[in-house]
């Protein structure tokens, strides 16, 4: 599976890949405070370590030797927590909270570092990946989302019974569904039973 594409389950066991075309929210598909506290997977640094590999940050190149310490492992834990107040104002048009700018802001001094390797001559990650870098990037990819070339693009499914975050990617900028396969299939197949109905009458 490309990085950053999920594969998801629902509540009725179904299975869809979901791309939230951000690695800010894509984090938020790591668990969370409250009723998000029953989706979390990321129980110890390993976990969170583990989880990255498989990131956005994979689109630029493959991630080995990440290495989370349990204090960086709460920070990026409490950023997540931010993000889920961040991102729903976001895409409701509201202006994130004061304290969570500033969170934003503090997160971003380290950042994963590119370079060429020598043995292979091709981009990847400067080992080792700390969480440190991890925070930052993740922190940065949120600014952007806040302030930067892509404010104004986060958006929350149009699903009534859905309430997943994406950063809108599409050329026109009218996507609606969190994944075609769940809700924008499930929006297909009401509107065919809607006009056979109508037809009938």
């Amino acid at each position: 599976m490309t990085p950053g594409t999920r594969l998801l389950v629902n509540t009725q066991g179904e299975r869809y890949r979901f791309d939230p075309g951000s690695l800010s929210l894509e984090l938020m598909l790591t668990g969370g405070p409250g009723p998000y506290e029953r989706y979390e997977i990321a129980h110890a640094p390993a976990d969170l370590a583990e989880w990255f590999t498989g990131s956005r940050l994979a689109l630029t190149a493959p991630l080995t030797d990440v290495r989370i310490r349990p204090a960086e492992f709460a920070a990026l834990k409490e950023l997540r927590d931010a993000l889920y107040r961040v991102a729903p104002a976001l895409a409701h048009g509201e202006p994130p909270s004061e304290a969570d700018l500033a969170l934003l802001n503090d997160a971003t001094a380290e950042t994963p570092r590119p370079r060429i390797d020598p043995a292979t001559r091709r981009l990847d990650w400067a080992p080792p990946i700390t969480g440190e870098q991890l925070l930052g990037a993740v922190a940065r990819d949120a600014i952007e989302l806040v302030a930067g070339q892509r404010a104004g693009r986060v958006r929350e499914c149009s699903a009534h019974d859905c309430y997943l975050l994406f950063f809108d990617t599409s050329r026109s900028g009218n996507r609606r569904w969190c994944s075609m396969e769940r809700c924008g299939n499930r929006a297909k197949i009401r509107a065919y039973r809607a006009r056979a109905e109508t037809t009938a009458q």
